[in-house]
């Protein structure tokens, strides 16, 4: 016949083991190393061009890190200038583009690197006479998700 001490150590013992399962399950979804091969990652078309999402998940320092190559066509701009908390790199892979920074749109080429800080507006567009390929890399700190 089962006690009352008996249920109460079989609640607790189910608590632990299902706390213990949560963590495990939320430690696997951290993203380990890795390497994003650009052969394979799917091309989605868009209105301006192509997207590649390569990654959108956390990390061990991050709550979230979201990379994506945009390819924009000639004359096209991916948005107009906006703003969002999340810090963001911007890496030109190719094309010739102008990039809205600091009130102000200036030349950026192959290899340049913008960087745009929290909360200041920005946007790019092609200024080139073909497309324009660059790599954005955006991270979420812990607790920014949730504001």
């Amino acid at each position: 016949m089962l006690t009352r001490r008996d249920f109460k150590v079989a609640l607790v013992t189910a608590v632990v083991t299902l706390s213990g399962a949560g963590m495990m399950r939320a430690q696997s979804q951290v993203m380990g190393s890795r390497i994003f091969d650009w052969d394979s990652l799917k091309v989605e078309k868009t209105k301006v061009g192509e997207r590649r999402d390569v990654v959108r998940l956390p990390t061990a320092t991050l709550e979230e890190l979201e990379m994506h190559i945009t390819t924009l066509n000639a004359g096209q701009e991916s948005h107009p200038p906006h703003q969002h908390p999340a810090e963001e790199l911007i890496i030109i892979k190719e094309g010739m583009l102008e990039s809205f920074v600091n009130g102000e749109y200036r030349k950026v080429g192959p290899g340049s690197i913008v960087f745009q800080a929290s909360n200041q507006l920005h946007g790019i567009r092609n200024i080139g006479k073909g497309p324009a390929t660059y790599h954005v890399i955006q991270w979420q700190p812990p607790g920014m998700l949730k504001k």
